[in-house]
């Protein structure tokens, strides 16, 4: 942020450009923010969706349970091991993630 911050400063003391030339210059300063902020976002954005698929696969192997006629302390201690483990998996993809977000950012300097 400090690096587009001081980029944009030195847009807007070039006295000599165009409203216009400073305004693109700025935006030129505020890409690589843009991208890194888009890399991060869509990396959260599929772990989210993934987490959030096997949850809904966790509740739907419960009500499945239930109409089949399960107990519902039986459905429901079978949902919470479904969850725990969709819990352990999704945390087990964290450090990948997190190196797959750091290499796209390095990429992009």
């Amino acid at each position: 942020k400090g690096a587009m911050f001081r980029c944009s400063a030195r847009c807007c003391e070039d006295s000599t450009a165009s409203m216009q030339q400073v305004q693109r210059c700025i935006e030129r300063c505020h890409a690589p923010l843009a991208q890194a902020q888009a890399i991060v976002t869509a990396e959260l954005e599929n772990f989210q969706d993934r987490l959030s698929r096997c949850t809904l696969h966790c509740n739907d192997k419960a009500k499945d349970a239930l109409e089949a006629g399960g107990t519902e302390a039986r459905v429901r201690a079978q949902l919470d091991g479904c969850l725990a483990t969709c819990g352990d998996d999704h945390l087990r993809l964290v450090p990948a993630m997190a190196k797959k977000m750091k290499d796209s950012l390095a990429a992009l300097q």
